[in-house]
């Protein structure tokens, strides 16, 4: 049940950063600049609810699989997937929310380049953790 969760939170976040880097992201720069505040409240209001409980439940589960290991999950690549969290969390609290708080006194070019460019660091972790969570769901569905 925990693998599970942890998969589900995993696959959805790895699909929703990349939507967020190729679409969402880029497309700030072509809000009007005098609703651009307003735009940037909305965004951070509604992204929360969307993103906040997944990202719990992926490293409350990651960390539960660290501590409880199954099987099919090697110790050794349960601390790389830890590690992986560990950018993302760090990446997200220190990088993209300052970046919002720039933004959100209205649209700023270089807060939006750091923001666009940045958030590669979380889109490249996640995918990396799609890639081995992957791996690791092809080993609990081989058959032994």
């Amino acid at each position: 049940m925990i693998l599970t969760l942890h998969l589900i939170a995993t696959f959805y976040l790895v699909g929703l950063i990349w939507f967020v880097q190729i679409v969402h992201y880029p497309l700030f720069d072509g809000v009007d600049p005098t609703g651009f505040r307003d735009y940037e409240r909305r965004h951070v209001n509604r992204t929360g609810p969307v993103v906040a409980p997944v990202m719990l439940i992926e490293l409350v589960t990651g960390l539960l699989l660290a501590f409880k290991p199954v099987a099919a999950f090697p110790a050794p690549w349960t601390w790389v997937g830890l590690g992986l969290l560990g950018i993302l969390w760090a990446s997200t609290f220190l990088i993209q929310v300052p970046q919002h708080s720039v933004l959100s006194q209205g649209f700023h070019v270089r807060a939006h380049s750091r923001l666009v460019w940045t958030n590669w660091f979380r889109t490249i972790s996640w995918s990396l953790r799609g890639l081995l969570l992957g791996w690791i769901l092809l080993r609990v569905l081989e058959p032994s």
